[in-house]
């Protein structure tokens, strides 16, 4: 990244230990993007009762930043899919060009974690600035919606 505000940064993903799960709780947005994610307290609970969902809390130089939630999900077309599918950067953390280093990243990670080829995500269509993010990155949309009704898109 070139930014100023990450330079060299270190970004990490981490697990969520009882320290862990509190901070990523206390992470905030702006108002008008609560719609885009489900709030860290549901995502916590759906991990509970959902096997394939890996939740996990994202450092900047051992601060928690942000929140993500993974996992590698049964497919009938191709067996399995991995998918990066909630994330969420503290709206302190916004605007300095974190969100694109991060998600780069976080790909990586989950490319080394699962040793996939595809990493898939969905965006509700007025989440431009994730889109902007995303599209910068590699990722496509594939033409299909989830049960939401958000866009697929794909990273190859």
């Amino acid at each position: 990244c070139s930014c100023a505000a990450c330079g060299a940064a270190v970004f990490s993903v981490r697990p969520l230990d009882a320290q862990l799960r509190q901070d990523v709780l206390n992470l905030r947005l702006y108002e008008h993007q609560k719609g885009y994610v489900e709030p860290v307290a549901q995502c916590l609970q759906e991990a509970e009762s959902c096997r394939f969902f890996e939740p996990a809390a994202l450092l900047l130089e051992g601060k928690v930043v942000g929140f993500a939630m993974y996992g590698e999900f049964p497919n009938e077309l191709e067996g399995r899919r991995v998918w990066l599918d909630r994330l969420l950067l503290d709206r302190d953390s916004q605007g300095r060009g974190l969100g694109k280093v991060l998600v780069r990243d976080l790909v990586d990670y989950l490319r080394r974690e699962y040793g996939c080829r595809r990493i898939y995500l969905s965006l509700f269509d007025d989440n431009r600035v994730a889109r902007h993010i995303y599209e910068a990155l590699g990722f496509a949309f594939n033409g299909e919606l989830d049960r939401q009704g958000e866009r697929i898109m794909v990273l190859e």
